[in-house]
């Protein structure tokens, strides 16, 4: 990529810059800007390789944002008319639930969070692992942290139980959309969907637990993208054929996948738990619910490709056991009621603290 595009490093620099100013600015025009001045520096970068999946992916990535985009601009000129400041969410704009519904539709689009999910795994199936990791990651923190600033200002109850109805929907989203993937990409493209439900759901009640959460999901799918840069893998054929020249790379990228599914004792796992932790003392707990079943979801799924890939491996300790494809399904999805229960129990232990 380096070789091909020797420019790249500015527009990096473009998109760093336009993300900066995004989060710095206290005017909506600023805010605006900020975030399209990173989607100019982002979309060069989505067709270095000039294929027609990359040049696809990023026409479909363009028209989301702009449409994002005109909803932002909707809900600050809504402001404006009434206030006629351009200053971001404050104390005084609480009574404006259309512009803040406006403005949150835009961020939520931005986001890929249900039901503006649809574009994120056909754009993401087009790209290369670079950037995937860019959009998974990166293009995520400003909407993010922009939505903190709007739930921050004590938005009306209705919109705050309508940003916890979308996480969830965005969790059972993600575990539901990935059951029947074969390509990587598209699994990751779902497995993100459903973590930035929990994001979301997080943010609704305490920042310092979103920020928790949004950095170790953003530690834990640098290194798998990363690592899936390295085996240059596609879908799981070819990543199960190149398990006898680099079984140890394989086995290493199916742990860290794992702990992105939030399997104890893994670092995922704590990053779940703060969420649980932080939300149950709060009205609409029953909605953690439909967050975990979603989860859950995604671990299954995670569980089935690990095991899998171990039978494709031909590990000593399958070997020793003599373990048949069948088995392996039945051992994954033993575990994942293990984990079903687990979760349930947690559940109810915090709750019983916190009741």
């Amino acid at each position: 990529m380096f070789s091909s595009l020797p420019f790249v490093f500015l527009f990096f620099m473009v998109m760093f810059f336009g993300t900066m100013f995004s989060l710095s600015s206290t005017h909506w025009l600023g805010i605006w800007a900020g975030l399209e001045i990173n989607l100019i520096g982002f979309l060069p970068i989505l067709v270095y390789q000039k294929s027609m999946l990359e040049s696809e992916s990023a026409v479909k990535y363009f028209i989301i944002q702009a449409l994002g985009s005109s909803f932002l601009v909707f809900g600050s000129l809504f402001g404006y008319s009434l206030t006629f400041s351009w200053e971001s969410l404050t104390e005084n704009l609480v009574s404006l639930s259309i512009g803040s519904l406006m403005l949150s539709l835009g961020l939520l689009m931005k986001m890929g969070i249900f039901p503006f999910h649809f574009w994120f795994p056909s754009v993401m199936a087009g790209l290369s692992w670079l950037s995937c990791l860019l959009l998974a990651t990166w293009q995520k923190v400003a909407p993010v942290f922009l939505m903190i600033m709007i739930l921050d200002a004590k938005l009306v109850y209705s919109l705050f139980l309508l940003l916890c109805l979308l996480s969830a929907g965005s969790s059972l989203i993600g575990g539901i959309g990935g059951m029947n993937q074969t390509q990587i990409r598209s699994l990751l493209a779902y497995s993100s969907i459903g973590h930035m439900g929990w994001i979301l759901y997080g943010s609704c009640f305490s920042e310092i637990t979103m920020k928790i959460y949004f950095s170790i999901y953003v530690l834990i799918s640098s290194c798998v993208f990363l690592s899936l840069w390295n085996l240059d893998s596609n879908n799981m054929k070819s990543l199960a054929s190149l398990g006898k020249s680099s079984s140890s790379s394989i086995f290493s990228f199916m742990i860290m996948l794992l702990s992105l599914g939030g399997l104890p004792p893994f670092l995922g796992f704590i990053s779940k738990w703060t969420v649980i932790n932080g939300s149950m003392n709060a009205s609409p707990w029953g909605i953690l619910f439909f967050i975990i079943a979603g989860s859950l979801m995604s671990l299954f799924y995670y569980l089935s490709l690990f095991f899998s890939e171990v039978l494709a491996l031909k590990l000593s300790f399958v070997n020793s056991f003599s373990l048949s494809k069948w088995e392996l399904k039945s051992y994954s999805t033993l575990i994942l009621l293990i984990n079903l229960a687990g979760g349930i129990f947690l559940t109810l232990f915090l709750f019983m603290n916190f009741i």
